[in-house]
C-alpha cells in the first residue's frame, strides 16, 4: 500500500535528504536535520505523490490519507505532550509548502493553525502571556483568511491601520492583548462579510483547509511564472509539512530569522543573516519590520545600531553558528535557514540550498574545492551555467559621476539603469516596449514575479537582505536595492520623495545591488575584469570539456570579444551581415539587382576588397584557430531597397535609370523569402558571386600568413543545400578559385568545404552529401524553423499558448527540440560519419549558448558548438558539465 505521510521528530525520521522528489525539498531536509540530532520541532510530510493524485482526481485525496495524517498528528501530540483543538493545552501547527525544487515566496503557508476562540483562552494561560496568544490568533486569522478563504489580505490591514490609528499608535508590538481582541472581532466581521458565513472555528476544518491550500497554491499564477522562469516541471508537484508550532513572539528572549552559511550575495565564508526579537518567521521575509544583523561584522557592515544576535542572545547565536558548520559540511554546500527561538532554546525550521548570486556561487564553488570539502568535477557542476550571463555584463564605472540621493541594502549585485515604474504590470509592459525599467515597490510580493523579471533591477524602500525581493532578484540575477527607507513610494501620484527631490514614474534611475546606491540618471559602466575564481573555474571547465567552443562573429569586435570570452575559433561567419554597413549596401543592391553577368561582376568587384580586408582582421584575430565562413545567404528582402531615395542611388552606382531599378525590384520580390532564391541556390544561378567570396577568403589567407606568419585553414561553409548535386556543383568553383590564388601567390592554403544542414532533406540525405562536405555545421535556426514548418518572427503569436497548453515545454527556437530536430541531427550525424569517419561537426544555431542543447549536441558527440560571443563561457561551463554527466552514467550504466 502506497504511504502518504512520512514522519519526523525525537532525533529521527522516516524520510532522508535523498528523499527529495517524495518528500519535496522541506520535507527532505526536516527529516535529513532530525536524522543528525539537531532541535528540529516535530511534524510530518505528506509527499508530492499526494499533490499529483490531487490534480489528477479532481482535487480529491487517496482514501487513506486521512488516516495517515490522524496518526502522524497523534504522534506530534505524544512528543511535545499538547493536543490539537485542547482548550487547555492547545497544539498550534504550521502547514507549509514544500516543493522539489526551491520556490521562496511562490506557494502558501499557514501559521498558528489551531486557534479558536476557545483554544487561544488555553494559550494565553499557559503561556501566562495573553498578548502573545491573541496578536497569535489575529496572525492566524488574517494569514488563514487570506491563504484559504480567499479574503484579500488589504482588508485585515485596513482593520488594524483603523484600530492603531484610532488609538494613536505605530508600532504592532506597541498594542495590549485587549486591542488584538478588538482587532480579532473586525478581523472576523471581515471573513463574514466577504464569505457569507464565520471564521471556521473547528480545527480539523482548518487543517484539512490548509492542506488543500497549500496543494492548490501549486497551480497559482506566480507558482506558475516561477516554476516557467526556472524550467521546473508542473509535474513535480508540492509536498506539505506540517510542524509543531515553536513561538519567536512570546517576548524579548524569543526571536525568529534567515541566515546563510555564506555571504549569498558575494560569496564570502561569513555567517550571514538577520533575525527579529519577538516575531515570527514572515516578519522577517515579509520586509514588515527591518531585521538585525545576527553578527557584530555585519552590523558594522552595513551602519545599524541595532543589537546583533552575537551580542543580545550570544548562547543560542554560538550553538546557532555551531548548528551552520555542521549543516554545511553535511550538505557540502552553502545552505539557507529558518529558525526560530522560544524563551531561549534554538529551533530549526529549515535548510536548503541557498540561493546565491552568479559571483557568489562562483567563489562559494571555488573556494569549497580549495577547502577539500567538494571535488574540481563538483565545483564544476554547482554552478549554473545561464547564471553566467550576471558575471559577463558592465558594473558601474568607478570614475563616473554620480548624483546619489539614497543607499539602501546590497541585496543582489550588479548595475542597472532604466525607467522609473511601480507595478509589475507596468514594468512588463514598457519592457516589452524595449525599455530598460527599474521596478520601485514599497516592498515586492509573490505577486511580483511577472514584473521583476521584466525588470533590470528591482528597488524597494521596505525589508531586508533576506526579504521576498532580495531572495528573488538574486536568483533571477536581477540587481536589487532593498529596504532604502530614505525614499518615499507614492503610488497614486507616482512618485518617489527623497528630502528635496522627486522622482516621477518615467525618469531614469541607476541602482547598484553592489552598494546599495540609488542614483539620479545613468551612470556609465565598464567591462567586467574575468580573472580570479572566474578563470579559475573556466580553466576546470576547459580540462574536462570533450566539445569545443567556437564563436558566431563576422565583426572584429565580436571576434576578440569572443577571444577574450575563451572561444577556440569561429563556427559561423554570417558574410552577408558584413553588408549591412551604410558605404556597402549600395553595391550588394546593384549586384542582386544587375540584370547581367557583367553587372554583377561590376559590382562585384566593388565588393571584393571589402571582403578580402574582413577576412584579414578575423583571420589575424583568430590567429590560426579554425574560423568557418559561410558563402552569402541573404533573404533578398533584407537587402532590396524600399525607398524611392534608396532605389536612385542604386541606379546611381550602377549607371543605369531608375525606372530599370525599379522594374528589377519587383521582378525579385518573393512571396517567402526565408524559402526562397537564397544559399546554394543564389550561387547556382550566379556562381561569380560564391568566386568572388572564394577569392576574397584565400588571398586574405595568403595574405595573413605571408605578414604574421599564422597558418589559416578556412572552413568554407555552402548555405541551404538539399543536395549533394548543389554542393558538387559550388565546391568545384571554390576548388578553382583556389587553385587559381595558390598559383598566383606560390603559397599553399588548406581548406575544407563543408555545408550547414538546416534542412529535414539534407539531414536525411547526410551520407550522400558527406561524400562531398568535409564538415557539416548544424544551422538549427532554420532546421528548427523548417521541420517544424513555423518562422521564428512569427511563432511568438502563438508559442506561448503552445507551451501553456502543454504542447511544447520550450520555445524551440531557444531550446532545442531534442525529439523531432534533434533525431534529425542525430540522424545526419550518424550517416555523414558512417560515409566519411572523420567529418567536422559543429552547430552554429543560436542553440549553441544553450545548456539543455549543449547537453544534447554532447550526448550526440558534436565535435565543437558555436554560440554569440557573450555566451561562449556559458557554453564552454555546459560543455563540462555535460562531459562529467556522460561519464557519471557511463560509469553507472
Amino acid at each position: 500500500m502506497t504511504k502518504w505521510v512520512y514522519s519526523f521528530g525525537e532525533g529521527k525520521a522516516e524520510g532522508r535528504a535523498e528523499m527529495k522528489n517524495l518528500l519535496g525539498g522541506k520535507g527532505a531536509n526536516l527529516a535529513e536535520m532530525s536524522n543528525l540530532g539537531l532541535p528540529v520541532p516535530p511534524g510530518f510530510t505528506v509527499t508530492t505523490e499526494v499533490c499529483t493524485y490531487f490534480y489528477a482526481n479532481g482535487r480529491q485525496y487517496p482514501d487513506s490519507l486521512r488516516a495517515e495524517v490522524g496518526a502522524a498528528l497523534a504522534e506530534i501530540e505524544r512528543i511535545v505532550g499538547m493536543t490539537f483543538g485542547d482548550a487547555e493545552n492547545p497544539l498550534l501547527v504550521s502547514v507549509r509548502s514544500g516543493a522539489r525544487a526551491s520556490m521562496p515566496g511562490m506557494m502558501d503557508t499557514v501559521l498558528n493553525l489551531g486557534l479558536n476562540d476557545v483554544t487561544v483562552a488555553g494559550l494565553a494561560r499557559r503561556s501566562g502571556d495573553a498578548r502573545f496568544a491573541y496578536d497569535s490568533y489575529r496572525r492566524f486569522i488574517q494569514m488563514f483568511g487570506n491563504v484559504v478563504l480567499d479574503v484579500d489580505h488589504h482588508h485585515f490591514e485596513e482593520v488594524l491601520e483603523d484600530h492603531k490609528r484610532g488609538r494613536d499608535l505605530n508600532l504592532d508590538t506597541e498594542l495590549t492583548a485587549e486591542d488584538w481582541q478588538e482587532v480579532i472581532k473586525g478581523y472576523k466581521d471581515v471573513v463574514q462579510e466577504a464569505l457569507g458565513r464565520p471564521f471556521p472555528q473547528d480545527p480539523q476544518e482548518q487543517l484539512w483547509g490548509a492542506i488543500g491550500a497549500v496543494f492548490g497554491s501549486w497551480m497559482n499564477a506566480r507558482a506558475i511564472t516561477y516554476r516557467k522562469l526556472h524550467d521546473i516541471p508542473a509535474e513535480w508537484g508540492t509536498a506539505v509539512n506540517i510542524q509543531a508550532m515553536v513561538f519567536g513572539n512570546m517576548g524579548g528572549d524569543c526571536a525568529t530569522g534567515v541566515a546563510f552559511t555564506r555571504n549569498p550575495s558575494t560569496g564570502e565564508n561569513a555567517f550571514y543573516g538577520e533575525y527579529l526579537i519577538n516575531a515570527q518567521g514572515e516578519d522577517v521575509v515579509a520586509g514588515i519590520r527591518t531585521p538585525q544583523h545576527l553578527t557584530i561584522a555585519g552590523k558594522i557592515a552595513n551602519g545599524s545600531d541595532l543589537p546583533a544576535m552575537e551580542e543580545s542572545m550570544p548562547e543560542v547565536f554560538a550553538q546557532l553558528n555551531a548548528v551552520r558548520l555542521k549543516l554545511e559540511k553535511h550538505y557540502r554546500d552553502m545552505q539557507d535557514i529558518e529558525f526560530t527561538v522560544q524563551q531561549s532554546k534554538l529551533y530549526m525550521l529549515q535548510t536548503r540550498s541557498g540561493k546565491r548570486t552568479a559571483p557568489a556561487a562562483l567563489k562559494i564553488a571555488v573556494d569549497m574545492v580549495r577547502e577539500g570539502l567538494i571535488s574540481e568535477k563538483e565545483g564544476i557542476l554547482r554552478i549554473e551555467p545561464k547564471s553566467l550571463d550576471q558575471l559577463l555584463h558592465p558594473t558601474l564605472d568607478p570614475k563616473a559621476k554620480k548624483q546619489i540621493i539614497a543607499k539602501g541594502l546590497p541585496a543582489s549585485p550588479g548595475a542597472a539603469s532604466g525607467k522609473v515604474v511601480f507595478t509589475a504590470e507596468e514594468a512588463e509592459k514598457q519592457a516589452g516596449l524595449g525599455d530598460n525599467v527599474i521596478l520601485c515597490r514599497v516592498e515586492t510580493s509573490p505577486e511580483d514575479i511577472h514584473g521583476m523579471h521584466a525588470a533590470k533591477g528591482i528597488l524597494t524602500t521596505r525589508g531586508g537582505m533576506t526579504s521576498h525581493a532580495a531572495v528573488v532578484a538574486r536568483g533571477m540575477g536581477r540587481s536589487c536595492v532593498a529596504g532604502a527607507g530614505e525614499l518615499r513610494i507614492d503610488y497614486k501620484r507616482g512618485i518617489i520623495t527623497v528630502r528635496n527631490v522627486e522622482v516621477r514614474a518615467g525618469d531614469i534611475i541607476t541602482i547598484d545591488g553592489s552598494t546599495g546606491e540609488v542614483m539620479l540618471g545613468e551612470v556609465p559602466t565598464i567591462q567586467p575584469e574575468l580573472s580570479g575564481d572566474f578563470a579559475e573555474l573556466m580553466g576546470w571547465a576547459d580540462a574536462h570539456r570533450r566539445m569545443k567552443v567556437r564563436t558566431n562573429a563576422e565583426t572584429p569586435l565580436d571576434a576578440r570579444t569572443a577571444r577574450k570570452f575563451g572561444a577556440e575559433g569561429i563556427g559561423l561567419c554570417r558574410t552577408e551581415h558584413m553588408f549591412f554597413d551604410a558605404e556597402r549596401i549600395i553595391a550588394v543592391r546593384e549586384m542582386i539587382l544587375a540584370e547581367s553577368e557583367a553587372g554583377r561582376r561590376a559590382a562585384l568587384a566593388k565588393i571584393a576588397p571589402m571582403q578580402r580586408k574582413d577576412f584579414v582582421e578575423l583571420f589575424k584575430i583568430m590567429k590560426g584557430l579554425p574560423v568557418t565562413i559561410r558563402l552569402l545567404d541573404p533573404p533578398l528582402h533584407e537587402f532590396l531597397p524600399n525607398t524611392e531615395a534608396e532605389m536612385v542611388e542604386v541606379a546611381k552606382a550602377a549607371g543605369t535609370d531608375l525606372g530599370k531599378v525599379q522594374h528589377r525590384s519587383l521582378q525579385l520580390h518573393e512571396a517567402n523569402p526565408m524559402l526562397g532564391h537564397r544559399g546554394c541556390r543564389l550561387g547556382i544561378s550566379y556562381p561569380e558571386i560564391y568566386e568572388m567570396q572564394a577569392r576574397a577568403i584565400f588571398e586574405a589567407a595568403v595574405e595573413v600568413f605571408k605578414e604574421t606568419g599564422e597558418t589559416v585553414i578556412p572552413e568554407i561553409m555552402i548555405p541551404l543545400v538539399g543536395t549533394k548535386k548543389e554542393l558538387d556543383i559550388l565546391k568545384a568553383v571554390i576548388d578553382r578559385v583556389g587553385a587559381e590564388v595558390i598559383a598566383a601567390s606560390g603559397h599553399k592554403v588548406d581548406y575544407l568545404v563543408g555545408t550547414m544542414i538546416e534542412l529535414p532533406r539534407a539531414a536525411l540525405q547526410a551520407g550522400k552529401i558527406a561524400e562531398t562536405a568535409g564538415f557539416f555545421s548544424f544551422g538549427t535556426n532554420d532546421l528548427t524553423q523548417t521541420t517544424f514548418g513555423i518562422s521564428r518572427d512569427d511563432a511568438g503569436a502563438f508559442l506561448p499558448d503552445y507551451q501553456r497548453a502543454g504542447i511544447l515545454e520550450h520555445d524551440p527556437f531557444v531550446t532545442l527540440d531534442t525529439d523531432g530536430v534533434g533525431e534529425l541531427v542525430q540522424i545526419a550525424a550518424e550517416r555523414g560519419r558512417k560515409t566519411r569517419p572523420d567529418i567536422k561537426l559543429g552547430i552554429c544555431g543560436e542553440h549553441g549558448g544553450d545548456p539543455s542543447s549543449v547537453y544534447f549536441c554532447e550526448k550526440v558527440g558534436l565535435d565543437y558548438v558555436s554560440c554569440s560571443p557573450y555566451r561562449v563561457p556559458i557554453a564552454r561551463l555546459a560543455a563540462a558539465q555535460a562531459a562529467i554527466e556522460g561519464e557519471k552514467r557511463a560509469s553507472e550504466a
